[in-house]
């Protein structure tokens, strides 16, 4: 398998979590969408251009990263779990945590963040409905992990490989210090070995980032 991701990405890194949990190996592709000759050949082999992408054998694609990881649990029955193999309720909990994570929490954190860094135009009505989505992902967070360790109980899911990516850039553009339960997820959630091995190819990455940003 073929994985084409960016280190930076909160979706590449929900899907590089998934792989970590599941401890399966891939051919590593790094695409740099800031550089017009890497997006150029990217676009080449998807043409839609978003990360991650995986290239599971022949000519066989998965796009978008819920796909990647269901993909993953159907193909790699006996590794970890991260949605419930009996189906049913617990299934149907991860994967609405899923979305909540990606469309309410983590695509406005992205947009604050790109509007912050000048990466989109300032846009005060965005911005507001950004911010009004985390604070509802919040308060969404908190009430689900006052009696448990991740987002659907005490097992690790999917869930959680879509909501932690996007802790990180929080603490930029919208603290969660307020919020005692998320404060301590995110702490969890730094010490989960999945994750660990994430951060230490972005982190270093992101701090690089924004020291070039300080110097300019």
């Amino acid at each position: 398998m073929k994985l084409y991701y960016n280190p930076l990405s909160t979706y590449s890194q929900k899907v590089l979590i998934a792989f970590n949990e599941k401890s399966l190996a891939y051919e590593p592709e790094i695409v740099n969408l800031m550089s017009p000759d890497s997006r150029a050949a990217y676009e080449k082999v998807n043409p839609i251009c978003k990360v991650p992408f995986l290239k599971a054998s022949g000519d066989w694609v998965v796009p978008e990263s819920t796909t990647i990881i269901e993909y993953l649990e159907d193909k790699f029955p006996k590794t970890p779990r991260l949605i419930p193999a009996a189906g049913g309720d617990a299934a149907r909990q991860v994967r609405f945590v899923d979305r909540v994570a990606d469309l309410y929490f983590n695509d406005p954190i992205v947009e604050l963040l790109f509007q912050k860094f000048g990466f989109r135009a300032q846009d005060e009505e965005r911005a507001a409905r950004s911010r009004k989505y985390i604070d509802i992902s919040y308060e969404h967070f908190d009430k689900r992990l006052r009696a448990q360790t991740w987002m659907c109980g005490d097992t690790f899911s999917m869930a959680d490989c879509a909501a932690i990516p996007a802790l990180f850039y929080a603490q930029v553009v919208s603290p969660f210090d307020g919020h005692a339960n998320v404060l301590a997820y995110w702490r969890r959630a730094q010490q989960r070995p999945s994750y660990a091995k994430v951060r230490a190819e972005f982190e270093p990455i992101w701090n690089d980032r924004m020291a070039q940003r300080k110097a300019a």
